[in-house]
């Protein structure tokens, strides 16, 4: 059997999504027969000892603090991008210009105009990218589109979907990166998985209207003083998607005691479905078809029999984790840079994310009804 290539990895960025995409890229090793072998090679931080700290930490062969350095080295074959938000467009232009594949972290950017030079980019100089967004990995999620179009809930009439935690319910914790006007705010942070979603499920959302609120309007600047707020801690919108169904999603980081609400219903004529993150493994069925007296969700544990939960654990209710979303992941990205396969969610995807969230903001600012652009 001949030996498999080698996958060169570079990481910017050692904070929890940078541990967890070095979580997707071991487990993805473990469970999958990958068209690569792959070897953590480099890793950047803001300084060289947090840096060499990571590579410790995590495996990577090289530490640095220069991440430029990374884009110009001929050795490196991917640079995976989990820095804040606001670097993601420099660091991804020159990593594109360099011919390196590239794995960025959501938001693929803080602006739709921004992500729209990403996604050309990549395109023109024909490298594979993937925008983390590994929600839509789960098996689970996968059946419900699946339930969706083979039309076992009819059709579709309803849609709700929400993203709710509590990371900035403590008024008095200090403005972020999160706080930034660019690209900031509720919506843009985690509503965006909620729109995802819904598009992941039911297809295009073609008009939005948006309802943008913030809740706390200033926070400790960290120097004594308080910086202004004026991104929203709650983003809400009604949707109206190119199937004819009607729905809302919302996203709200200051809902007290949620920690991943990540949930979605679906109504439709014969059935409906419902799913919460919170209980990942499961999806909840409602049939018609049911006789009197016997209607009612019932539960659909994920189990080898939905791919590929079987590669992670070989019995029902066992259950996988949000590192294993990751190797899912991972494991469709690599697929694509072998041209096995399509990008799964490439920079052309994150940027459609950028184009929603701002509608909804853009709605919410006019106060009225507006077409998503295209």
């Amino acid at each position: 059997m001949a030996e498999k290539p080698v996958l060169r990895i570079g990481l910017i960025g050692t904070g929890f999504m940078g541990k967890a995409h070095v979580f997707g890229f071991a487990t993805a090793q473990k469970v999958f027969d990958l068209p690569y072998r792959l070897e953590l090679h480099t890793v950047a931080d803001v300084t060289e000892e947090a840096a060499a700290r990571a590579a410790a930490d995590f495996g990577f062969a090289k530490a640095t603090s220069d991440w430029r350095s990374m884009i110009v080295d001929p050795d490196i074959d991917v640079i995976d991008i989990t820095a804040p938000n606001a670097l993601h467009k420099d660091m991804a232009l020159a990593a594109i210009a360099a011919g390196k594949h590239v794995y960025c972290e959501k938001p693929l950017a803080p602006l739709a105009a921004d992500a729209q030079e990403m996604a050309r980019a990549a395109a023109a100089k024909g490298v594979k990218t993937q925008v983390g967004f590994n929600y839509l990995c789960n098996p689970m999620l996968r059946l419900a589109r699946e339930m969706i179009a083979a039309g076992e809930l009819g059709e579709i009439r309803g849609y709700r979907g929400l993203h709710a935690e509590d990371y900035m319910a403590d008024a008095t914790g200090p403005w972020s990166f999160r706080h930034d006007p660019a690209g900031g705010g509720a919506l843009a942070d985690i509503g965006s998985h909620a729109l995802a979603t819904a598009e992941f499920l039911l297809g295009p959302i073609i008009e939005v209207m948006g309802d943008c609120v913030t809740m706390v309007d200033s926070r400790p600047d960290g120097r004594g003083g308080a910086s202004p707020v004026t991104v929203d801690d709650v983003g809400r919108a009604f949707l109206r998607f190119a199937n004819g169904a009607q729905g809302s999603i919302e996203g709200n980081w200051i809902a007290t005691g949620r920690k991943m609400q990540h949930d979605f219903e679906v109504y439709g004529t014969k059935g409906a479905l419902a799913f919460s993150q919170e209980r990942f493994n499961e999806l909840h069925f409602y049939s018609t078809d049911d006789p009197p007296g016997r209607r009612g969700f019932r539960r659909i544990e994920a189990s080898p029999d939905h791919s590929p939960y079987g590669r992670f654990c070989v019995a029902p209710g066992h259950q996988i984790g949000f590192n294993d979303l990751k190797a899912i992941e991972v494991e469709g990205y690599l697929r694509a840079i072998a041209d096995e396969s399509p990008e799964p969610f490439g920079f052309a995807a994150g940027l459609r994310v950028q184009r929603l969230v701002e509608t909804v903001q853009a709605s919410s600012a006019a106060r009225q009804w507006m077409t998503v652009p295209v």
